[in-house]
């Protein structure tokens, strides 16, 4: 969950504390002065009003556009450099401008999302990019979920935006039963407790730290094929249930916005992609709380288990580097995937815009 941000201005300005002989002293050998110019796109600044409200979400038919793909992609990367990251999740995608993608195209990324779990575009070119033909790109994946608390575009709630800088550095230090955590390291499946949670995301980066302030990825399909057929079986038929409301509680604490009364829905612990038919583990951290029909210690004792599992998977794991110009695409459906904290953002910016598209409800796996 994004940060709680005041709507206010994004200059820092220097301080004019200064004598004038202590700024005349040496001059010559001084060094230039840094002066924080904002955001490099302000309209995507992050907005709150706390006024705002969304109904609730509808259930809606939904067909993967992945479904509709020539497997050989000829509309995306007939001229274009892939590179694979790691054997399980991850390929880098140059010489391809999503923005320019046809039908075809789109159809054929959705593809590859679901085949590699994410996908890397750099060089995109954001300037001539409006928000409205960003939300028709997404669109051809689902309907965009409109986030209940994070900050979004003024005009275009569709967009959730994530935004850190010296003026806006309120994360918290993630608690547990009221004490200070040692990592901000979180877990988590895009708002998995909706009734038909995201399939295909785009994550667009516009301002990043020179170091660090990356995302780290999980492939849930290798994180249950690791499991032995015994206790495949053992997971496939168990539901939990996927909660909203420590997200809206956290929110209210803080004054900001609760759009839509958060929900809470049972999913699969297992679920199949719709495309390509794999089983993918179907739990985060972050929202999932408790396994229908268990006992509370049946319960934690087995999430632990696989949150555990998901979180020591390095070898499933990729952590996603970024720049000014990338475009991250992933689904949802079949990772998982925190941010990486690890940045000085009294001294850097980060800013970023995702889409999230919904698909279809979660289709359990077959006992």
């Amino acid at each position: 969950m994004a940060p709680y941000i005041d709507d206010k201005a994004v200059v820092n300005g220097t301080a004019d504390d200064v004598s004038s002989g202590v700024q005349n002293l040496k001059l010559k050998n001084a060094e230039p002065v840094q002066v924080d110019k904002g955001p490099s796109y302000p309209y995507y600044y992050p907005y709150f009003d706390i006024n705002e409200k969304f109904p609730p979400t509808e259930l809606f038919e939904h067909t993967d556009p992945g479904l509709r793909a020539d497997p050989s992609k000829p509309n995306l990367l007939a001229n274009a450099t892939t590179r694979v990251l790691n054997p399980y999740i991850g390929t880098e995608v140059l010489g391809v401008q999503v923005s320019q993608l046809s039908k075809e195209g789109l159809d054929e990324l959705a593809l590859l999302a679901a085949e590699r779990k994410l996908v890397v575009f750099r060089d995109q070119d954001f300037k001539d990019l409006s928000p409205e033909r960003q939300i028709a790109i997404a669109e051809h994946f689902g309907p965009i979920q409109r986030h209940p608390t994070s900050g979004n575009v003024k005009s275009f709630p569709e967009f959730h935006v994530v935004y850190r800088d010296g003026q806006n550095d309120r994360r918290l230090p993630r608690t547990q039963n009221g004490l200070e955590s040692l990592t901000q390291v979180g877990w988590h499946s895009d708002v998995s407790y909706e009734k038909q949670p995201p399939g295909t995301t785009f994550f667009w980066i516009l301002d990043q730290p020179k170091l660090g302030g990356d995302t780290q990825f999980a492939s849930q399909v290798e994180a249950y094929k690791r499991f032995s057929p015994a206790f495949k079986k053992r997971l496939e038929g168990l539901t939990a249930v996927h909660s909203a409301v420590p997200q809206a509680n956290y929110s209210r604490e803080r004054g900001g916005p609760v759009r839509r009364e958060p929900v809470e829905t049972e999913h699969p612990l297992v679920r199949v992609h719709p495309v390509t038919g794999e089983k993918a583990l179907y739990v985060n951290k972050g929202f999932t709380k408790y396994i229908v029909g268990y006992k509370q210690e049946e319960s934690d004792n087995l999430l632990n288990f696989l949150f555990d599992h998901i979180a020591k998977g390095t070898d499933f794991h990729i952590r996603a580097n970024y720049e000014p110009g990338t475009l991250v695409i992933w689904d949802n459906r079949l990772t998982v995937h925190s941010a990486t904290p690890d940045f000085d953002a009294s001294q850097e910016r980060r800013h970023a815009v995702r889409l999230t598209p919904q698909a279809e409800v979660p289709v359990a796996a077959e006992v």
